[in-house]
């Protein structure tokens, strides 16, 4: 009992710990990053990471940026280290077992948070998986706001991946070089069924995976070939 309250309390200060010193000393490439242009144009953005990728995200994450943080004990682990990263926390999970868990509320405040001209991201295959399923909180997101969503891979060059884990998540070693890839943006289309953009966003973060980081991107793979199959069933149906 006594171990268990000591990994509880200090566990997030763990975490929190490492990412400051993952920020102070990984190196950050950037490919293909649109935010400049739109800054300029005064276009709003999220963005939208793997669960896997989350720590490496977050240590490169622009202060001012808020995420949906889970309401599990995961969450606590990565929440105070996002805090202390500059990004803010807002927490909440998707439904469970017909159950909100916060999500609705999270998302209601994360709308909000954009709406003032501020990013926000969300780990959209989280917090439960399966792994590179795109949920539709993004796409609800970027609907309500008119914000473009930016798909992020974050690669580093040296990480420790938990290969048990249902998103096998990774966290970067001390002085890497962490790869940051942004797919083109993609903009939210008038009276879109939020399923159709939900698959858009998927389809484009499973294809920047592939492209990024081939070595983990089994999944992504997967995802695609089927999201293939279902365009050939319904051209040959047409």
């Amino acid at each position: 009992m006594a171990s268990r309250f000591a990994i509880d309390a200090l566990g997030p200060w763990c975490i929190a710990l490492g990412m400051l010193i993952l920020r102070a000393t990984c190196r950050v490439r950037l490919h293909s990053d649109p935010r400049l242009k739109l800054r300029v144009d005064g276009a709003r953005y999220v963005y939208s990471v793997l669960h896997a990728n989350q720590i490496a995200a977050a240590t490169c994450g622009d202060r001012g940026t808020a995420a949906m943080v889970s309401q599990s004990r995961d969450g606590d682990f990565v929440s105070l280290g996002l805090k202390l990263a500059g990004i803010k926390t807002i927490r909440g999970s998707s439904r469970r077992s017909g159950k909100d868990k916060g999500g609705l509320s999270a998302l209601s405040n994360l709308v909000e948070h954009v709406r003032t001209g501020h990013p926000a991201y969300l780990a959209v295959d989280g917090p439960r998986g399966p792994r590179n399923r795109v949920h539709k909180g993004i796409a609800v997101l970027s609907q309500q706001t008119g914000a473009a969503v930016l798909n992020v891979v974050a690669v580093p060059t040296r990480r420790w991946i938990f290969k048990r884990s249902w998103d096998r998540f990774q966290i970067p070693k001390p002085f890497c070089r962490i790869d940051i890839s942004f797919a083109e943006p993609i903009w939210p289309q008038q009276d879109e069924p939020i399923e159709l953009y939900r698959r858009r966003i998927e389809q484009s973060l499973c294809q920047l995976e592939l492209l990024g980081d081939p070595s983990e991107a089994g999944n992504a793979k997967a995802l695609q070939e089927h999201h293939q199959r279902k365009a050939a069933s319904a051209a040959s149906a047409a």
